[in-house]
């Protein structure tokens, strides 16, 4: 399958340091800027299931608000307990001030 991206939002609404919540389709994303880059994550925290944007992001990782647990950005792997399984990312593409996600092609 081709990889289809589609705009999440616009390069000035994700924070420098920090996370945004959108929606593809019907697929919660966490978009995340650490370190200049932007990542894409399932924005559901494979642990408690509650929303991974609403957490801090640091050094390509970003940790789970409710129980601690870190993921990282790059390949959405658990870094600590108590979640084990990694997390979904996603491709991004940068397109001038557009964030442009490519849900077809998740990574688990």
């Amino acid at each position: 399958m081709s990889e289809e991206f589609v705009r999440a939002c616009s390069l000035s609404d994700l924070p420098e340091q920090g996370a945004l919540s959108v929606e593809i389709g019907s697929t919660p994303i966490a978009l995340a800027r650490s370190d200049g880059e932007v990542y894409a994550v399932r924005d559901v925290c494979s642990h408690a299931e509650v929303a991974l944007s609403e957490g801090e992001v640091e050094d390509g990782t970003i940790e789970c608000w409710l129980h601690g647990s870190c993921f990282d950005l790059s390949s959405g792997a658990a870094i600590n307990p108590p979640a084990t399984k990694p997390v979904p990312t996603y491709p991004v593409k940068i397109d001038g001030e557009d964030v442009l996600v490519s849900v077809a092609t998740e990574n688990a």
